[in-house]
């Protein structure tokens, strides 16, 4: 029986960034498949009570930047802690990626949300702008032009919006968020939990 998690995530956060590649090592250590769920986390954000980065208390905001420090170097990943284009828009990312699961296979997806989140965090890039995505898509291989066009159609927006929907249906209230076999995982931190519950046995 195949195991299948379900990925909400956000493309502008050093979280979902952090998590990212290991997230991927711990779906092919298992040989589980995910199913890829950029969201809104405005609406989010704002149906579970949580708030923008900008509008947290100062305390919050600095405690932030340790823990940053902290996790990058736990991690040993490259990462601007105050990157040059952040806060930053992660609609027409997400969007991007919506597009990128329509046309293609999902490991080449994973490539992309990888791709884009290395952007913000380790490369200066200005994911809110059209040719940067188109740049971060063509330098892993994928039909930019193509992509884009995908992108911007309606049925992408409307996808958009159900993921936003479904996420704030199924609690969701942080990125990144895990859920397999209806039981969540809120952050990249709660990752080793996640693959305890990959390794139980299945029915079936």
């Amino acid at each position: 029986m195949t195991r299948t998690v379900d990925y909400f995530l956000s493309l502008n956060s050093p979280w979902t960034y952090f998590g990212h590649e290991r997230f991927r090592e711990i779906l092919r250590r298992h040989g589980a498949t995910t199913r890829v769920k950029p969201v809104d986390y405005d609406r989010v954000f704002a149906a579970s009570g949580g708030l923008p980065l900008r509008q947290r208390a100062p305390q919050r905001q600095a405690y932030r930047l340790y823990e940053l420090e902290r996790w990058r170097t736990h991690l040993n990943v490259p990462l601007n802690i105050n990157p040059r284009h952040f806060p930053v828009s992660g609609n027409l990312a997400a969007m991007m990626v919506i597009a990128a699961d329509m046309l293609d296979d999902r490991d080449r997806t994973l490539d992309l949300v990888g791709a884009i989140l290395r952007g913000v965090w380790a490369e200066e890039r200005d994911i809110a702008d059209t040719d940067q995505l188109k740049a971060i898509a063509v330098s892993i291989g994928f039909d930019a032009e193509r992509l884009a066009a995908r992108a911007a159609a309606p049925e992408t927006k409307a996808a958009y919006d159900a993921l936003t929907d479904e996420a704030i249906e199924r609690q969701v209230f942080g990125a990144p968020f895990y859920v397999y076999a209806g039981e969540p995982f809120w952050g990249q931190d709660r990752l080793e939990f996640l693959n305890r519950a990959l390794a139980r046995p299945t029915a079936g």
